[in-house]
């Protein structure tokens, strides 16, 4: 095995799993049953605007890892070689033939929030029951698989409610972390990006990739004493029907722009409609108001307008009020011109700017001893880091006026909300609470359903089936929860019963 193959297969993973593994081996207690809960603690806040929501992704590709991933000769023999400090080996041969023949994931069973779907702190996205040892193994890369994407999905999201609807185009391939832009860019799909300049990844879940050409093709043609002018018209040649054009390497407004209607003119002479022009520098609102102006005269008040530079969800917001005040002193009507806008989004989406890691964690919250399952707790000063403990369902409640109003993480034992009246309680804030009466309850929807079951997805849905799942939940939060800046707080809840066995646990704990 190679040093590459070492990092694709199960050993995807970090090495104190491996140690806590061996020691419940040891213990005889690395086939138990256990239960692991995937949560994030906190929303991004990326300084100047935060998040309200999140949008779930990465599951499918986490999911198709585990359907393949196991422990074989190359990866058992890597273990054999690790030694201690004095020399002896570090992991026994009885664990390692028990991961001969056990090392997989086929006893695994997860039920998860279906991909796409927006998603909430503290309440459990992913449920994982199986043998204790694997289930640990499983951990890191569960979390790396899942929170990476469903930070760049939930800026995606973003990025597409600013942009009220028109397109999105994601650009950051060369400015992401290596390969890991390949889950960026199918997280940034899943999460409102209309497309992808990266061809490998819109190959593999059916999007054509879009780009256009960079500054370097149109300094190529200056360096051969051709011009700008002659540049558009070779590119316009190759792309007669698809021509867009990128305007700002000399000078917007006194060369880019004058050129490429030029050469449009021409297109449009042999029966072709241009496409557009792309602007990736300057006061992009003022900017795209002075080209759309000489546009709209020389008779192309339809092409499109392609924004880059720097563009995340507020500095969109920004663009589109600037042009809303500013088009009308120039004549240029703003309406038409939102209209024309798309968005090319790079290096603030890919690398989710402001906010780069997503605090979500795997944690052991129950195990199964002698055919009764036991809650686990851990006992944190930080209440964020207080593990919800036990067998659970996550149940979400909309009201009477169609919006989502909380997610209920209750008991497997409880009855579905609106069943009886509730007590909710706030899962960090001891003493917030409130009451939850049968009438408020319209509908409440189970979250967690299966999703791999002996070693197998049970699912495997297409981007567009997940870009309509945001879609339909986005659309049932309240607007101020979907705020760029200072959102609305969506309610998270416990039921009685499970913040009872919370405390009753964390008491227990700190007491003995």
């Amino acid at each position: 095995m190679t040093t590459s193959d070492s990092t694709a297969g199960i050993l995807f993973t970090d090495q104190y799993q491996l140690t806590m593994a061996q020691t419940y081996f040891r213990e005889g207690i690395h086939e138990r049953p256990a239960q692991f809960d995937y949560t994030f603690r906190s929303y991004p806040d990326y300084g100047t605007h935060q998040a309200g929501y999140c949008v779930f992704a990465g599951l499918d590709p986490l999911l198709a890892w585990m359907e393949t991933a196991h422990f074989g000769a190359a990866e058992l023999e890597l273990l054999a070689s690790q030694t201690t400090s004095t020399g002896e080996p570090r992991f026994d041969r009885p664990f390692l033939d028990w991961l001969a023949t056990a090392g997989h994931f086929r006893d695994i069973e997860v039920r998860a929030v279906a991909e796409g779907r927006v998603v909430h702190p503290l309440a459990p996205l992913a449920i994982i029951t199986g043998p204790m040892a694997m289930g640990q193994i499983l951990e890191t890369s569960l979390l790396n698989h899942l929170n990476y994407p469903t930070l760049i999905a939930t800026k995606a999201s973003r990025v597409h409610e600013a942009a009220r609807g028109r397109t999105v185009l994601e650009f950051g391939m060369r400015r992401g972390p290596a390969e890991g832009t390949n889950a960026g860019a199918r997280a940034a799909l899943i999460g409102g990006a209309d497309f992808t300049s990266n061809v490998g990844v819109s190959h593999s879940v059916g999007v054509d990739p879009k780009g256009t050409h960079a500054h370097s093709m149109v300094q190529a043609f200056m360096a051969l004493g051709q011009g700008e002018l002659e540049a558009f018209r070779a590119f316009a040649a190759c792309y007669p029907d698809d021509c867009i054009l990128l305007v700002d390497t000399i000078n917007t407004l006194e060369s880019g722009v004058p050129n490429a209607i030029t050469v449009f003119e021409e297109l449009q002479a042999n029966g072709h409609r241009p496409a557009g022009i792309r602007l990736d520098s300057g006061d992009l609102a003022y900017l795209s108001i002075q080209a759309a102006k000489q546009l709209d005269d020389a008779g192309f008040g339809d092409v499109a307008i392609v924004l880059s530079s720097n563009l995340d969800e507020l500095a969109i917001w920004q663009i589109l009020s600037q042009i809303e005040e500013e088009a009308p002193r120039y004549g240029v009507d703003p309406a038409n011109l939102t209209s024309r806008l798309m968005y090319g989004v790079g290096t603030r989406l890919i690398t989710s700017q402001g906010h780069a890691a997503l605090d979500g964690v795997c944690k052991l919250v129950a195990i199964e001893d002698g055919g009764t399952w036991k809650p686990a707790i851990k006992v944190s000063d930080s209440p964020a880091k207080v593990p919800i403990p036990g067998l659970k369902q996550v149940w979400r409640v909309t009201d009477s006026r169609g919006y989502a109003t909380a997610d209920v993480v209750a008991t497997a034992a409880e009855p579905r909300p609106g069943e009886q009246q509730l007590v909710l309680h706030h899962p960090i804030r001891e003493g917030v609470q409130r009451t939850l009466e049968q009438a408020e309850v319209a509908e409440a929807e189970e979250l967690l359903r299966p999703v791999f079951h002996n070693g197998t997805r049970l699912e495997s849905p297409t981007i567009a089936e997940m870009r309509e799942r945001r879609a339909a939940d986005v659309g049932l939060l309240d607007p101020g929860v979907r705020r760029l800046v200072n959102p609305h707080f969506y309610h998270v809840s416990l039921t009685q019963e499970i913040k009872d066995l919370q405390r009753r646990l964390v008491e227990e704990a700190r007491g003995g």
